[in-house]
Order: C-alpha cells, then structure tokens, then sequence
C-alpha cells in the first residue's frame, strides 16, 4: 500500500508504503529521509501497538528536531569541531551541534531529503540516495541504499550498502525512538533493558568522546543484567549528569552480526532484541525531547522512549584507538541492523 505523505518546503511529494507480514506486523516508511514512521507490533493481548515515536505528516518530520526515525549519515552522531583530516587533507563540514560539532552528518542531514524507491514488494523496500562529492563537507560521490525487510520471524532488518569513488567515511544508522507500551504511553523507565558491553566510551560537556573505553563494571553504565532504565538513570555519576540521562555509546562484545541488546515491557508483554555486526551502540534515553507534538496529537516527552543506534563509535576519525569508519574508494561498505519483536516468554 502506498499513500502520500504531504509536499515538503522545497515541493517535493513525499509518500508512505506499508509493510506486512503474516503475522500481521506492519512497518509504515517514508521516502522523506527513508524514515521508519509507524511499525505496529502485537501485543500479549494480540492487539497492535504502534512502538515508535514519530509524526502524521511530512511537515512534522522537516520541522522536528528529534530525528524520529530517521536514517540519518553519512556519520551518523557527532563529530567533535566539525572537521577531519583523511589522506593528508582537512575537511570542513557543516556544524548543527553546539554551534561547532557536526551531528548526524550535520545541518542537511540524509534524514531531511527524498530518497527514490528502487525496489519494492510487499514486506521489503529499498530506498536510495545520491550523496554527491563534497556533500555535507564529506570528499567522494556515493550512491547509498537502505533496505527495510519485515520477516515472519517478527523482524525488521535494515541492511544498508554503498560504494564511495574516494577514500570518505560513512557511519549510517536509524534513529527510530521505542516505547514497547505504544508511542504515546508515556516513559520508559519501567522498561527493561540490556546491553552487551564491558565497556563505554565516556564524553566532555559536549557529549564528545573522550577517547577512553572505560569498564561498566560498578557504574550505572552496567547493563549486562537486565534491568529498569529509570533504576539509575538520577544517579549522581558525571556520564549521566553531563547527558541528562542515558545517552552514550557502548563498546559491545563480541563481533561479526550478534544479539548486541534489548528492552521489554511487562505492560504490552513486548519483548525487542537488537543485532548488528558493528561495534558500538548508542543508547539514547530521550533526553532532549520536549513537549513535542506527535502522531495522533500525542505529546512526546523526555524519557518517553529510548534509541539503539548501531553505529561505529562517535568522533572515532579523532581517535585512533576507535575502528575507524572510513571506506576506500571502490569498498562495500555494508551494514545490517535487525530489530526482533517478541512476546515475553
């Protein structure tokens, strides 16, 4: 099913396609920013919850500030002072955090333009989007894609692919915001949640990484056991003070694609698993959202949901001693990011 979705400011038509499966899940996406909108899960009840925040119309997402949703790159979290130095030569990219880091790729985010359908069938879409030489500051063209996959197994799969003509980095994610109750049930600090992480990696005041990877052991970092958000996310510990709650990357164990994380609700007897073969996540408490008028006319609040973002850890082309995201020139770069939906056992 496909539907229109409004005209953005530069009048363009945006429009919405459904996915299903058999199990009656359904994934509503946009080609504005190739943007998950609604995904309607059932519930223990066998009632459908629609489990992510996000808006009614087109106009919503361009005005928003949250990134519902949205595939957002081509580095996706922040970039501290807003520039990089790759082969020899320095980079200036555009700066929409702090008035001097990049975020999220920066001021005209991949979140923010039309991209073209490529494929489509009922419970898959691939979306694709030019990225010229110089765009957003970066050096190289790339063509990237996004395919959204629902499977019967309760799955949504994201696979993202791309092939830059220069040496450039490319760090993409979605931002989809969870509330397992439904998207207007208020906090999530009764969730539980969990990560598999020894370790993260802790930021200055501007919520840039240091260039540490320290232990969670002994911290409110520890989410190696399950357990609610809201439990430590007050306490008096300097990574949580400077971001207002969660809003960190973990350095996660393993490698190669693994279960790296996930959350349940005992209201809706929802259970989400989260699996990436990259090596961090960041898990965003949603913080910053703030009477934000949402689908329905619900109105978001801080905590009212909480972000997995898979990703290669933030400002690492600063850090050596983080995996660097740079692809060379002619190089697959490739990503898959699966979102498993449950009923708790």
């Amino acid at each position: 099913m496909t539907e229109a979705f409004g005209m953005t400011k530069k009048g363009e038509k945006a429009s919405m396609y459904r996915l299903e499966n058999g199990q009656g899940m359904q994934a509503y996406v946009t080609d504005f920013g190739a943007t998950l909108v609604k995904l309607l899960v059932p519930d223990k009840d066998g009632q459908l919850r629609d489990v992510v925040l996000g808006y009614d119309t087109v106009a919503g997402y361009e005005n928003g500030t949250g990134h519902f949703g949205a595939t957002v790159g081509r580095v996706a979290n922040r970039i501290g002072g807003g520039s990089f130095s790759l082969n020899g030569k320095t980079y200036e990219l555009t700066r929409n955090d702090n008035g001097k880091n990049t975020l999220h790729g920066g001021r005209d985010f991949a979140g923010q333009r039309i991209w073209q359908v490529k494929a489509r069938s009922g419970q898959e879409i691939t979306f694709s989007l030019h990225s010229p030489d110089g765009d957003q500051g970066f050096p190289g063209a790339v063509d990237m894609e996004v395919t959204y996959t629902l499977t019967e197994d309760g799955e949504l799969k994201l696979f993202y692919r791309g092939v830059p003509d220069q040496d450039t980095p490319l760090n993409f994610t979605n931002h989809s915001y969870f509330n397992l109750n439904g998207h207007d049930a208020g906090n999530v600090l009764d969730h539980t949640a969990w990560i598999s992480s020894d370790a993260y990696t802790p930021t200055d005041e501007e919520l840039i990484p240091t260039g540490e990877i320290l232990p969670v052991e002994g911290t409110p970092m520890d989410f190696r056991k399950e357990k609610k958000i809201g439990q430590e996310i007050g306490a008096e510990y300097e990574a949580l003070v400077l971001a207002g709650g969660y809003d960190h990357n973990w350095a996660l164990n393993g490698s190669g694609f693994r279960m790296v994380a996930g959350m349940e609700s005992e209201e809706s007897g929802i259970r989400m698993e989260v699996y990436t073969d990259l090596p961090g996540i960041q898990f965003y408490t949603a913080n910053f959202v703030d009477h934000e008028t949402g689908k329905d006319g619900a109105v978001y609040e801080k905590r009212q949901a909480a972000c997995f973002e898979t990703q290669y850890y933030p400002d690492a082309l600063h850090h050596e001693n983080f995996l660097s995201p740079v692809v060379k020139a002619g190089e697959v770069y490739q990503t898959t990011t699966v979102y498993r939906f449950l009923k708790n056992s």
